[in-house]
This record gives C-alpha cells, sequence and structure tokens, in this order.
C-alpha cells in the first residue's frame, strides 16, 4: 500500500524514523521509547494490539517484523501496517484487543475530545485488558515554580499543538471511570538547570537524562507520565 500523509507528516516527513538529536524533545522521547520497548518486549507476540494515533507507525512496524498481532491507527499516516482512521470513533467492535497504545496523542486533541478518546480505547479493549498511555504533564516542577512566582503554569508546548495540555491529576480523573492504574512511571523531573540545558543543547543532555530518570523521576515533577493501566470490569 502506498503511503498517505497528511497534516504534520505531510510538511515534515518521517522525523520520528529520522530524528534530529538537536531537537529539544529528543532526550525524553528516547527515553520513552526505551520504556515501551522493554515493556512490549515482555508481552507475548499473540497479544492483540493496537497503536492508536501511531504517526509513521515506527512500534508496529517494528513489531509486527518480529511476528507480534498489532496494527496502528492514525488520522493523518496510512501504510501497509497503519490505517487511516479516527480514534474517536475506531469503527472496531467492543473488545476487540488486549492491548492499546496511546503514546504522547491525547493532549493533541482539545479537552472536550480526551474523555470520548479514552472511552472509546475503553470500549475496543477486552475486560481486563491493558493500555499503555504516555502523556505530558502541564504541572511539572518547573511549570509548578512558575506557578509559584507568577501565577502561571509553564504549557508543554504550543497551544495549537496541545490544544488539550492539563495537569497530570486532570488526566488520572479522566481515565478513573474506565481504568485502573497498574503502574505509573516518570520521565524527565524538570529541575531549572537540566531543563535550560534540554532546550539549548538537547544531544549533550543524554546522560543526564538517563540518570534522573533513573534515580529522582517522581512523575509529579516529570514532564512525561506513562501509565500502565488494566479495563475496569464492567459494571
Amino acid at each position: 500500500m502506498t503511503e498517505t500523509r497528511l497534516g504534520e507528516y505531510a510538511n515534515k516527513g518521517n522525523y520520528h524514523v529520522v530524528l534530529d538529536h538537536d531537537w529539544p524533545y529528543a532526550p525524553v522521547y528516547l527515553a520513552k521509547m526505551a520504556y515501551v520497548r522493554k515493556f512490549l518486549d515482555k508481552v507475548d507476540p499473540a497479544t492483540k494490539m493496537i497503536d492508536l494515533g501511531c504517526g509513521e507507525g515506527i512500534l508496529v512496524r517494528e513489531y509486527r517484523e518480529r511476528g507480534t498481532d498489532i496494527i496502528g491507527l492514525d488520522l493523518n499516516y496510512e501504510s501497509a501496517f497503519v490505517r487511516r482512521g479516527d480514534m474517536l470513533d475506531t469503527g472496531y467492535p467492543d473488545g476487540s484487543f488486549d492491548m492499546a497504545l496511546c503514546l504522547d496523542v491525547l493532549e493533541h486533541l482539545p479537552f472536550e475530545s480526551q474523555g470520548k478518546a479514552i472511552a472509546e480505547i475503553a470500549r475496543i479493549l477486552r475486560p481486563g485488558g491493558v493500555f499503555l498511555m504516555s502523556v505530558p504533564n502541564m504541572a511539572h516542577l518547573v511549570s509548578r515554580l512558575s506557578f509559584l512566582v507568577t501565577g502561571n503554569l509553564i504549557r508543554t508546548s504550543t497551544i495549537d499543538r496541545h490544544p488539550g495540555d492539563r495537569p497530570i491529576g486532570e488526566f488520572i480523573k479522566l481515565l478513573a471511570p474506565y481504568f485502573r492504574i497498574r503502574v505509573r512511571s516518570g520521565i524527565f523531573p524538570t529541575f531549572p538547570v537540566i531543563s535550560l540545558l534540554t532546550r539549548y543543547v538537547p544531544a549533550k543532555t543524554l546522560l543526564l537524562h538517563r540518570l534522573y530518570n533513573r534515580f529522582v523521576a517522581y512523575p509529579n515533577w516529570c514532564f512525561l507520565n506513562i501509565f500502565t493501566l488494566e479495563k475496569k470490569p464492567a459494571t
């Protein structure tokens, strides 16, 4: 199947595939992908999975080639292993999947769509199904310090890119009706000095990020949170 690209993938190309290490988000992105790969490496390849909002489908391609039963869904991209579709209305029957991924996607949706997306993910998961989700935390450490001084939180990106930016506690409330949290982990606690270094010389901060993420990544301080969630039984 020929690739179809819309939105940022038409403008930027495969920018997640050919990664620019001077991209300020690169250290966080690399740490996130290492976390997800470590998680997926332990999953039975027969587990039926979907990666929602998967973009170019990096993980989908990688794990399909290893024999994993995984497909991708994205609104702006289509290929042999990624179907173009809307995560608010996937078109799949109830309980179609054992596991769902949604990595750095919900913040791109407006507030009123985020709960709908979570409900749809819950619908297409079987009872007890696993949901691996990452989302930025608008209330990371530097943002909290900013709020104390200025009264304003710091957005995790521009409002046009992240219209649904929220403090992590609000995402947890949206998840609560459908999922229980098995594990919650943090990536990149935004201490002021390392935050400045990451912004201006990201390629030189990779070792610092590994150390910070290993020893002081308290989720509420972190720029990114990763959740391993379990679908609650129907009531």
